[in-house]
């Protein structure tokens, strides 16, 4: 059974919040981080993209980045912009997008969970990256960003938190994306050791659902301070990390697009004649064609949409990497008739989450920088645990949340 702890975590004022705000390291690159960090000192982004308060030539890997990480979070808890929790408590931190609100618990899942199995994972990761997200706890001592986790929907933390939500929030602001966030304080003990014991007797199993990385940082940064401890007990606050854990039914996967940058030697011609092998292919004109169903694509190819309806014989329902369109792409289309085998490594294919829409595929191949899009129809929370509880492993790039989680609202301290 899953453990979920409460911590004391240390969290802004009040008043600080919304400046202090921040989206998470791994959506924007350093220069767009600066610009929007620009004017605002207190933002998290000096926190979780340090880099942006040093010299542009520094190397966003050097030890001199992490430092001004801790340094930037040190400074926030010394001037008092931070404060601890004096007992420890859960944090219900919810976000409404596109007229829809999705309630989360923020707790500390457990490094052994991870280890052991019983937090669940989709997607492999790179150790570069690990490696980058291990050196920013190592050094701040904090895991200052939390991770994305999904859980079998369970009435009985529902109404725990429906208890709560009912009442005013401690933390309400809007972003400039339109996302409401709202954080309310768990604070009757009885509560507290309430939602600890559900999770610990009656969630068989989490998920990640965003931030494999970061997860993965955590958890091993952890296990290396256990090792390296010979007093270790198990009970210290490295042996957990803070993660927002979701009911999995509240959740939204959105679309995760494909572009590619030449047709392999093929004319137009030559490239529908080969995908009507295995599709019913449809040209649907010039205006934006979304795919309204699993197993049907969107092409977008010389300023045409297409439809791509598979054939029932490119997939098989009983095989959680076998049903997914992303699979059916790769096999049909990607692999055979574009020759990209690889989707990490190959430099021929690009990957756009379908928060930008289907106009960012079409302004990118208008402009010559791509020849063909495809755009799929979401995977289902279903799927991802369907292949999560298999041990299976999506392919690259088939999820994409909405709406991504602020960084700078609760924060978890190793010691």
């Amino acid at each position: 059974m899953a453990i979920v702890k409460p911590f004391k975590g240390f969290r802004p004022k009040k008043e600080l919040v919304a400046q202090i705000a921040s989206r998470p390291y791994d959506v924007l690159n350093s220069e767009e981080a600066k610009i929007e960090a620009e004017g605002n000192p207190l933002s998290f982004l000096h926190v979780v993209k340090p880099e942006i308060d040093l010299p542009e030539d520094v190397d966003h890997y050097s030890s001199a980045v992490y430092n001004k990480g801790k340094e930037n979070l040190r400074k926030l808890i010394t001037d008092g912009v931070f404060f601890q929790d004096v007992e420890p408590t859960y944090y219900i931190y919810a976000q409404t997008m596109w007229g829809k609100t999705q309630y989360g618990l923020v707790g500390c899942a457990a490094v052994s969970d991870y280890l052991n199995n019983i937090i669940k994972k989709h997607e492999l990761t790179r150790p570069d990256k690990e490696e980058d997200r291990m050196n920013h706890v190592r050094v701040t001592n904090f895991n200052a960003e939390p991770v994305f986790f999904a859980y079998p929907d369970n009435t009985k933390i529902d109404s725990i938190v429906n208890n709560y939500i009912a009442n005013s929030p401690e933390y309400k602001f809007e972003t400039s994306d339109g996302v409401g966030h709202q954080l309310w304080i768990i604070s009757d003990k009885n509560h507290v050791e309430t939602i600890e014991h559900i999770f610990n007797t009656e969630v068989k199993y989490t998920y990640v659902a965003d931030g494999h990385h970061r997860t993965a940082a955590a958890a091993l940064v952890g296990q290396e301070r256990a090792k390296n401890n010979p007093s270790h007990t198990g009970n210290e606050e490295y042996n957990f990390f803070m993660a927002v854990h979701f009911p999995a039914s509240q959740l939204r996967i959105i679309d995760y697009n494909r572009l590619v940058k030449d047709l392999n030697n093929l004319s137009k011609e030559e490239l529908i004649t080969r995908i009507e092998k295995n599709f019913k292919v449809e040209n649907k004109g010039a205006n934006e064609y979304k795919p309204k169903e699993l197993h049907e694509m969107a092409m977008y190819l010389n300023g045409e949409w297409y439809s791509l309806k598979a054939n029932t014989d490119t997939y098989d329902d009983n095989d959680p990497i076998g049903v997914l369109d992303v699979t059916i792409l790769s096999k049909t289309i990607l692999d055979p008739i574009f020759d990209i085998k690889d989707l990490r490594k190959s430099k021929r294919i690009d990957f756009v989450g379908g928060i930008r829409g289907l106009g960012e595929l079409k302004k990118r191949v208008d402009s010559g920088e791509m020849k063909v899009a495809f755009a799929l129809y979401p995977v289902s929370m279903k799927q991802l645990i369907d292949i999560a509880d298999t041990n299976n492993i999506m392919p690259p790039k088939t999820t994409w949340f909405e709406p991504k989680l602020r960084s700078g609202l609760v924060t978890h301290s190793l010691d």
